[in-house]
């Protein structure tokens, strides 16, 4: 068996582990990425939820999350402004061509495709190596980024799955009259999904689409109402990409798959047997869409490699590689992210800062996605945490304490992904693309600190993790939450620092005194000029009245933005006033997304 010795080994190559594998061979220490497929970004890409749900507002585009955004913008061909679910579309190999751009281009980063770890090496409480089928890699510091949380079972580390009593965390959701102990056992964790990719076709009508390729026996009750409140177009657009292509992701009698979900953490033939019935709803569902849509509508030719999941060979290639899994074994860590560590503080706009045992300020990620929860046939209601920012509905901006990283016991591990130390309600939140990806950085850079002082994770100083983010020369990551100051600001870094030093001042709204620097527009290829009348329906909801460009004269677009500068001047606007934008146009959402305003 060959050996592979090095500083840092990340297991896992989704959206947490590619940031942690980055992060810390970007620090200069050697660093052994092992992925399961061929494709780099799990819920970005393989996975095919190429439409990312939280961290949209500009002030949270920050660390690798920011970096990604970036370059997707600058390579993605017909902008991002396609669906309405996200302010972000595009089409999943392009990000995931990025990603494996970025770790060609480190060279004390080695990635290691298509392995799967099979057991942990443990010298009394510290994890020393993994094995695979062909290799073994002996490493100080290992990161489990798997989708399902695999290593912390394999080193027997303690994990929760399942509910917790609201007696455990008193978490506000629960307080209402549920058995946990049957929802528990239907939905230990949320449902995943397993995504497919729909193309529109200019062929007539009349002719056969790809459905006389599925033979799968479909049992239309199961989907017939699945755009009931909504109608086909924008059931369509929900996920629409370029190039008449349609990301299927759908909750509502749709693709989301939750039977029996325990099989996932039992033993391999278990999880093939959820994967394959996973896969066959899905794929059932797509049957009925191509019956019930008309006849340009097919499955999407080659999007997704044909070497596919290790487990299921022979999947289409218009389907993900692998599913969309919203929850895994999550840690039972230093410390556990519950609900009220991610709901509003009293009368406030943002979650309260952590703190660790010293009393220090542990926040080392950004996320600020609300609260949502998947059980097919089961409509869980949970304590808000959305707000309405910039014309649009968006989440509570909560941040991550480094502790939940940090196993109780063991060294020599830590985690990256959905495997935090989260209690399920609040898994909710922190699952999402953005965050995850805020986690991976934090843990790289954590584990390369690890090696420079030679020290256990459990002994590192946060603040030591939390300026080394802030002041990173490629990709640099906030740690507290501010609505009115993006990173090009000249004071953003001093008014990182002073919350993390006088955490008492942060403001509740979550917005600092400094008003120094007029936040510019990006300049962008998809960018346009339009003159109309502006209207203020509620508080966060406006519209314009077009009177130019002349070819969509008198329609009424929503006006919406992410950035902090025009979100400030759309709240002073008068009504009825005559105005000039700089706006890119959202034709799903109905959308213009300012800015600048003349």
């Amino acid at each position: 068996m060959k050996q592979f010795t090095t500083d840092v080994l990340v297991i896992g190559g989704g959206a947490g582990g590619i940031a942690a594998a980055i992060s810390a061979s970007r620090y200069g220490v050697k660093t052994i990425l092992a992925t399961e497929f061929s494709w780099l970004g799990g819920m970005l890409t393989s996975a095919g939820v190429s439409a990312p749900d939280g961290n949209e507002l500009a002030s949270w585009h920050t660390g690798l999350w920011g970096a990604y955004l970036k370059e997707l913008q600058q390579r993605h061909t017909g902008g991002l402004d396609n669906g309405w679910v996200s302010l972000f579309t595009y089409h999943p190999g392009c990000g995931a061509s990025i990603f494996a751009d970025w770790v060609a281009q480190i060279p004390n980063l080695i990635w290691i495709k298509n392995c799967l770890p099979r057991s942990v090496i443990k010298k009394n409480q510290l994890v020393t190596g993994v094995r695979f089928d062909d290799f073994f890699v002996e490493a100080q510091i290992t990161i489990d980024a798997t989708e399902l949380g695999d290593v912390i079972a394999l080193a027997d580390i303690p994990f929760r799955w399942g509910w917790e009593s609201f007696e455990e965390f008193n978490e506000p959701s629960l307080k209402t009259e549920l058995d946990l102990a049957t929802l528990s056992k239907e939905y230990p964790v949320q449902a995943p999904t397993w995504v497919f990719l729909l193309q529109k076709s200019s062929r007539d009508k009349n002719q056969n689409n790809t459905a006389s390729a599925i033979d799968s026996v479909v049992n239309y009750s199961l989907f017939q109402d699945a755009w009931k409140d909504y109608g086909k177009e924008k059931f369509l657009n929900y996920g629409k990409l370029t190039n008449n292509l349609y990301m299927i992701n759908w909750p509502i009698a749709g693709n989301d798959y939750g039977y029996n979900l325990d099989r996932l953490i039992r033993t391999e033939s278990y999880r093939k047997e959820w994967l394959t019935e996973a896969y066959n709803h899905s794929y059932s569902f797509a049957n009925y869409l191509l019956k019930e849509l008309d006849r340009s509508y097919g499955l999407a030719d080659s999007i997704f490699p044909q070497q596919n999941n290790p487990l299921l060979p022979d999947i289409n290639p218009a389907f993900a590689l692998h599913p969309y899994y919203r929850e895994s074994r999550r840690l039972i860590g230093q410390t556990t992210i519950t609900e009220q560590n991610i709901l509003p503080v009293d009368k406030g706009c943002v979650a309260p800062l952590p703190t660790n045992e010293k009393g220090k300020i542990n926040a080392i990620a950004v996320g600020n996605y609300a609260n949502d929860h998947h059980y097919p046939g089961f409509d869980f209601k949970l304590e808000s945490k959305s707000i309405k920012w910039g014309g649009r509905w968006t989440g509570t901006p909560f941040t991550i304490p480094y502790d939940a990283l940090v196993p109780l016991s063991i060294d020599g591990l830590l985690v990256a992904e959905k495997n935090i130390s989260v209690s399920h309600i609040a898994n909710g939140s922190t699952r999402l693309q953005p965050v995850v990806m805020n986690i991976g950085q934090a843990a790289g850079t954590a584990a390369a600190l690890c090696i420079k002082h030679n020290c256990q994770p459990r002994d590192l100083a946060v603040r030591e993790i939390q300026e080394a983010l802030l002041i990173d020369k490629i990709a640099p990551a906030a740690v507290i939450p501010l609505f009115n100051l993006t990173l090009d600001h000249p004071r953003w870094l001093y008014w990182q620092r002073y919350y993390l030093d006088y955490p008492e001042a942060y403001p509740i709204d979550g917005n600092c005194p400094d008003k120094t620097h007029k936040i510019g527009s990006p300049t962008t290829l998809n960018n346009n000029y339009y003159s109309g009348i502006f209207y203020r329906h509620d508080y966060q909801q406006y519209t314009i009245q077009i009177v130019e460009p002349l070819p969509i004269k008198n329609q009424t677009w929503e006006l919406i933005t992410i950035y902090p500068q025009m979100n400030r001047q759309l709240l002073n606007l008068k009504t009825g006033s005559l105005i000039n934008v700089i706006a890119k146009k959202n034709n799903a959402g109905n959308w213009l997304i300012v800015e600048d305003i003349l």
